[in-house]
């Protein structure tokens, strides 16, 4: 059997006004996704308990069958995963955003989507100056360092052992930037164990990149300014069984977001780049596709993880997310189900991980559609993809960690 995972990130959304009173789905041209529709089942879950935050960390987790519950130890630590960072057991993780805060209002939660060299140059500035900025003990500076990564994810990363173990706790709370898009952040700095080091160091942040080179050259090309680091999403080392230990299946991961590619680790997943992957709206759809579509070669299970929609509604640009979509069902849903059909065993699922509403630019709780469709799949009454066909439909996963066991098999461990 041949499976392939799509998940349109945050593509579920509201009613609109700008389309007309419909959802960027049933704005969108989908033909492959409403062919799919057709000869297989539309239905909906919900990937985030109402327990969680409404964010990808956890419903991606529930996506691929992990009840977060059990597994889910905080969003940097499966970011960790996915550069290959390895945390002890006395370690910790925080997710590093690069901003841009302007009188206290989260402007931008990307700091315009400063490009990677111009992040690492910037962390590496923290390094160089911001413990030392934020009044931290030269022991505790020593156990602390910035890791770039792609764009504005970055990452902080604490070395701790039995005598100096993580000052940051599951209870320590924080906030995520995008919930907080046009919002003032003043009330949402770190609160708990540790929150005093990660609020020095992003207060300390301001002064260490105001009159930083990259930021001079922003300011005078007229782009935003990455004026703070913020500090959210701290965890310790995750665990989980692997894809391959509980369904027995050889799998690949295509995405250019670092959370996934850190969850396709932890799951047993080979990595695959793409290139002009870009994670954002300009991402190279079809370069996905085609990748996709190669990995279903010497592999049984095939995800396929695109962030453009989710990026469009951060934005609050429906058009794009509209865009995006039609996009993603063009160049890989339309051809990897083409390419899908000529293995005798076959089934495909299109499912989004959470909600990210236009009109409010934010994740959100709630049910998404999906789609199913293959070997197996019985088709039902519906004849689209979207939020209302998946809600007429009757089919219900409840909790959303049930549904890998459907698509995939039950499996074979715990």
């Amino acid at each position: 059997m041949k499976y392939v995972l799509i998940i349109p990130d945050g593509c579920a959304d509201e009613p609109l006004d700008s389309l007309g009173g419909r959802t960027p789905l049933q704005a969108a041209q989908l033909p492959a996704m409403d062919e799919l529709a057709r000869s297989g089942r539309v239905g909906v879950t919900d990937n985030t308990p109402v327990e969680f935050p409404a964010g990808s960390e956890v419903a991606n987790m529930c996506l691929f069958g992990y009840d977060p519950h059990r597994y889910f130890t905080g969003r940097a630590p499966l970011e960790a995963a996915a550069g290959g960072i390895q945390l002890g057991p006395h370690d910790c993780a925080i997710r590093c955003n690069l901003v841009t805060i302007v009188d206290q209002i989260m402007v931008d939660f990307t700091a315009d989507h400063i490009s990677s060299e111009d992040g690492e140059s910037l962390l590496q500035a923290m390094n160089d100056h911001g413990f030392a900025a934020a009044g931290l003990s030269p022991e505790l500076a020593e156990r602390l360092t910035f890791v770039p990564g792609v764009s504005y994810r970055n990452l902080l990363i604490y070395r701790g052992d039995a005598d100096h173990p993580s000052p940051f706790q599951p209870t320590t709370r924080t906030r995520a930037p995008h919930d907080l898009t046009d919002e003032s952040v003043a009330d949402d700095f770190p609160r708990g164990p540790g929150s005093d080091v990660l609020t020095q160091l992003m207060s300390a942040s301001a002064g260490v990149l105001a009159q930083h080179p990259v930021n001079l050259q922003r300011r005078q090309a007229g782009r935003k300014e990455a004026t703070h680091v913020w500090l959210w999403g701290s965890g310790g080392a995750p665990g989980f069984p692997t894809l391959p230990e509980r369904y027995g299946v050889r799998g690949a991961m295509i995405t250019a977001v670092d959370l996934l590619r850190g969850i396709g680790s932890l799951a047993g997943l080979q990595r695959i780049d793409v290139e002009g992957a870009t994670g954002y709206l300009d991402t190279n759809y079809a370069g996905k596709g085609q990748a996709a579509i190669e990995a279903l070669q010497s592999n049984d299970f095939v995800c396929v993880h695109i962030e453009a929609p989710d990026e469009a509604s951060h934005e609050g640009r429906a058009d794009e997310k509209v865009k995006a979509l039609e996009q993603i069902d063009r160049h890989i849903v339309g051809p990897v189900w083409e390419a899908l059909r000529k293995s005798a065993q076959h089934r495909i699922l299109v499912l989004p991980d959470h909600p990210t509403f236009c009109r409010t630019k934010k994740h959100t709780h709630g049910p998404v559609p999906l789609v199913m469709a293959g070997t197996g799949v019985d088709a039902d009454s519906q004849s689209s993809f979207d939020e209302t066909a998946a809600a007429a439909s009757g089919l219900v996963y409840n909790p959303g960690w049930t549904l890998m066991d459907d698509f995939i098999g039950k499996p074979a461990t715990a």
